[in-house]
């Protein structure tokens, strides 16, 4: 179980610290699986040459020997399999840690930084970003690490068996490490080439058939042809030389890991004193020398991806740290004492000479903005398009900090109102309503447990919509999808959102917009009913559907 969780995680290394000092049994554990995997896979071979030389020697070999050879060979793969094990599981632990830190971040960004992110951007540092993050543990640096040391223990190991060969090898490795990683970085640049090309061609398809009218009839059929062909091309091209540079490879490894093994034989078996202090070796000895021959292109290969992988991990690294570094909410008053409001004459929102402009456009949307709105008051912003209208709104729901002056209600800073509090303040009816995976009653209460199925259906009698709901096949627990609601419905739907938590205050967002005159009159009736007693401010270009004073922006 993970020991603690810290708030506020502001990069990387952080969520990794975090993780690897909450899980501290398994990050010992992989230390001490990578550490047996590599000497595990150093003995077998090493018995199996003392079990030769017996034999070569005439004497019997002891059957502990081969016991011991055995459980060795079974040993090296069940360390492997264990350190792959835990590998996978550390990194869907750094995974989930990342993802939980940053939809923490995501929900604490600022208005301003949520409206300039583009959502593929979003995921694709959720998904996309975090995956190769994950990848830089489960085959990225311990598995080099590990790969790193086989190599050097294997080449140990050599130099006390065989001096000529560790030399040989060490000449060599340099080369196929170079060779090993040119294949890599061609067979990567051809997979890309063919990521977009497939993309391309992809895209291509229903592009045509968006467009297709207009292909007719300008006669273009044979030159969208022609582009879906070259975008293939393309890709078949890209293919044909990854497929190359993948058949070349493994033939070229074979054929250096037998030269080798044919070197150093020939020099073992060589007249001259001095080679053979070099090469000279016995049968048992060039058995195990032939095992950790092959043993040691294996990780070299490996080597290379794993280099691969970090550097596309460091890149998503960056990316993931870049969203760490966006604007978030300053911390918000946890313990707010809410100022008594018993006086009539007390405004329940008041703004200030309140002056506001976005952070990407210097042009000021509010100047010096003052009104009140009393207790049980119902009013109506009117104004033209852009003059502010909904800006009013965003700042009353705390999503922005007016630039000047103050934005109040019920005597509190709008932005200071804590999370926890709001629900049971205002509701907020926009024009579109914004569905939510689930059932009908998950609609109205938003996965918040605390509401009543009574309160649930008494705030769907108020919009309107308890009959319609009650005709469902489940009623309430209905999975909501897009054609059990008319859009009028819908809109219905949104005041019942609103009214079940009881808000002192309504919001509504020019909601009768998009209605034929019909559901308008319906919804109008519903807000009418969800109104009564509460304080309603209402945004709209519709005379019928302005309520009480108007208030020019």
């Amino acid at each position: 179980m993970q020991k603690n969780k810290k708030r506020n995680v502001k990069n990387v290394r952080s969520v990794i610290r975090q993780t690897l000092t909450g899980y501290t049994g398994l990050s010992l554990g992989i230390l001490l699986a990578v550490a047996g995997a590599i000497v595990t896979a150093l003995l077998p071979p090493w018995i199996l040459g003392s079990i030769v030389d017996t034999i070569t020697a005439g004497n019997t070999v002891p059957v502990a020997l081969v016991i011991l050879y055995f459980a060795f060979t079974v040993l090296t793969g069940l360390t492997e399999s264990l350190r792959e094990g835990l590998l996978t599981v550390f990194g869907q632990k750094i995974t989930h840690a990342l993802r939980s830190s940053m939809m923490e971040k995501y929900t604490n960004l600022t208005a301003g930084e949520l409206t300039k992110q583009e959502p593929g951007t979003i995921v694709s540092r959720f998904v996309g970003d975090v995956d190769t993050v994950e990848n830089l543990f489960t085959s990225g640096i311990i598995s080099m690490f590990a790969d790193a040391c086989k190599i050097i223990s294997i080449l140990v190991v050599i130099w006390l068996k065989n001096r000529g060969l560790a030399i040989v090898l060490l000449v060599l490795l340099p080369f196929l490490y170079w060779f090993t990683r040119t294949v890599q970085k061609n067979m990567l640049k051809a997979q890309i080439e063919n990521r977009h090309a497939v993309g391309r061609a992809s895209g291509h398809v229903p592009e045509t058939l968006h467009n297709i009218r207009t292909i007719h009839t300008l006669g273009k059929e044979r030159y969208m042809e022609q582009r879906y062909d070259e975008y293939i091309a393309e890709s078949y091209r890209a293919v044909d030389r990854t497929n190359f540079y993948d058949a070349i490879y493994s033939p070229v490894i074979l054929i250096l890991n037998a030269v080798v093994v044919a070197v150093v034989m020939l020099f073992s078996a060589f007249g001259n004193a001095k080679v053979l202090t070099l090469f000279g070796m016995s049968a048992g000895t060039a058995v195990a020398v032939i095992n950790y021959i092959s043993q040691i292109f294996t990780p070299v290969e490996s080597l290379g991806m794993e280099i691969q992988t970090i550097q596309s991990a460091i890149a998503g690294v960056h990316r993931i740290n870049e969203f760490y570094a966006l604007e978030e909410l300053p911390e918000r008053v946890r313990n707010l004492e809410t100022p008594a409001t018993t006086e009539e004459e007390t405004p329940f929102v008041e703004l200030q000479n309140v002056t506001f402009a976005y952070e990407d456009d210097s042009r000021k949307i509010l100047h010096h903005l003052s009104f009140k709105v009393y207790p049980g008051e119902q009013v109506t912003l009117s104004g033209r398009t852009g003059a502010g209208k909904s800006t009013v709104f965003k700042l009353l729901l705390g999503l922005y900090q007016p630039g000047e002056g103050k934005v109040l209600i019920q005597g509190r800073d709008a932005f200071q109102i804590p999370e926890k509090e709001k629900r049971s303040l205002y509701g907020y009816v926009e024009q579109t309503f914004h569905r939510v995976p689930g059932t009908v009653k998950d609609q109205i209460t938003l996965y918040d447990d605390s509401f009543t199925m009574e309160e649930v259906r008494e705030a769907a009698r108020i919009a309107g919509l308890d009959a319609t709901i009650e005709q469902l096949e489940k009623g309430y627990d209905t999975l909501c999808t897009s054609e059990i609601f008319s859009q009028g419905q819908w809109q219905l739907l949104s005041i019942a959102r609103a009214a079940v938590a009881k808000p002192k205050l309504l919001l509504l967002d020019e909601i009768t917009a998009n209605l034929d005159a019909q559901t308008e009159e319906e919804v109008l009736q519903a807000l009418k009913r969800a109104a009564e007693g509460r304080t309603v401010i209402s945004i709209s270009h519709r005379v019928n559907a302005e309520i009480g004073r108007i208030i020019d922006i």
